[in-house]
């Protein structure tokens, strides 16, 4: 059987970074990326970097957040949005889920660093 050849086309990747501020400093922040697969003709969200600092957690800025990047997915017009997070993080997955995310398959990934 002849060796198939594997083409590596680059493609372009949108998204958005939000951040809040108090007094100039950075206190909290999260990643909406808008990526495309060819089982659907719309685009999906990844929700990344969601981090708020140790001293200003607990005074919903987390939830402020996710709710933001949640309404900018539905108004990209994304037919889903994926977050990921270590299973440490329970308070993280109530938030999730409290916000509608469901549990829907494990993350696998190669740390290269």
């Amino acid at each position: 059987m002849e060796e198939k050849e594997i083409v590596c086309t680059e493609i372009e990747v949108k998204g958005f970074r939000f951040s809040l501020k108090e007094d100039g400093q950075e206190i909290a922040r999260a990643t909406l990326y808008f990526l495309k697969n060819d089982l659907h003709k719309e685009k999906f969200g990844f929700m990344e970097d969601v981090f708020v600092r140790e001293d200003f957690r607990g005074r919903k800025l987390g939830t402020k957040l996710v709710e933001k990047i949640i309404q900018c997915a539905k108004q990209e017009k994304c037919y889903k949005l994926i977050a990921t997070s270590r299973f440490e993080r329970d308070s993280v997955h109530i938030l999730y889920k409290k916000l509608g995310f469901e549990e829907k398959g494990k993350e696998f990934r190669i740390d290269f660093f």
